[in-house]
């Protein structure tokens, strides 16, 4: 079983920055990607980033671009989102995720590993 652990979250102003951290344990994930989404009230699940064990590649939302920053920690098994320049819109549940296959993914369903979420909630 693969067990996945979110921290970072709290109550900003717009402009401000959070960094998010996704701490995996059990099973090792070390050669799969993993992803950040997010899930606010009376909304969809949304993909936020995505990356591979390597780092090589990442996938961003076109919303977050060129305002948030994925990366990975593989001797830890962490995953990090550096999120800048934060806006309203951008208040959610943000989901920590992994997956078996290499492939990278923006598809929820596609990810059976999940984390319990942690609030991010940016004032106007």
């Amino acid at each position: 079983q693969v067990t996945l652990v979110e921290s970072g979250g709290g109550l900003v102003p717009a402009g401000g920055s959070l960094r998010l951290s996704c701490a995996a344990s059990g099973r090792s994930l070390r050669s799969n990607p993993m992803g950040w989404f997010r899930q606010a009230p009376g909304k969809e699940r949304e993909f936020v980033a995505a990356i591979t064990w390597s780092g090589g590649r990442t996938s961003y939302a076109d919303s977050v671009k060129d305002r948030f920053t994925i990366s990975r920690d593989n001797a830890r098994n962490t995953v990090r989102l550096q999120m800048n320049n934060l806006k309203p819109e951008d208040t959610a549940t943000y989901y920590c995720a992994a997956r078996q296959e290499l492939e990278l993914s923006t598809f929820a369903s596609l990810y059976p590993y999940w984390g319990q979420g942690t609030q991010v909630t940016v004032s106007s």
